[in-house]
């Protein structure tokens, strides 16, 4: 069941928001739900990320790398 509520912000900033918004082929309120939805849910996240950090963490990437051998094009 979805549940309206009221939010206050500077107008010049909504109105960025639902440009940037647009931009992206969404809504204000897709994101606004999207987010609460990864507020809720942030130690979920945070925990997955910790643990696919440690199942990659014997990678080696054999650095350390001058800056001429990073800009290297292949």
């Amino acid at each position: 069941m979805l549940k309206n509520i009221t939010l206050s912000a500077e107008a010049s900033l909504i109105d960025q928001a639902r440009e940037k918004a647009s931009n992206e082929n969404s809504s204000l309120n897709h994101l606004f739900r999207q987010w609460l939805e990864d507020y809720v849910d942030r130690e979920r996240i945070v925990r997955e990320y910790k643990e696919f950090m440690e199942s990659v963490s014997h990678v080696k990437t054999g650095g350390p790398y001058t800056r001429d051998e990073m800009n290297e094009r292949r």
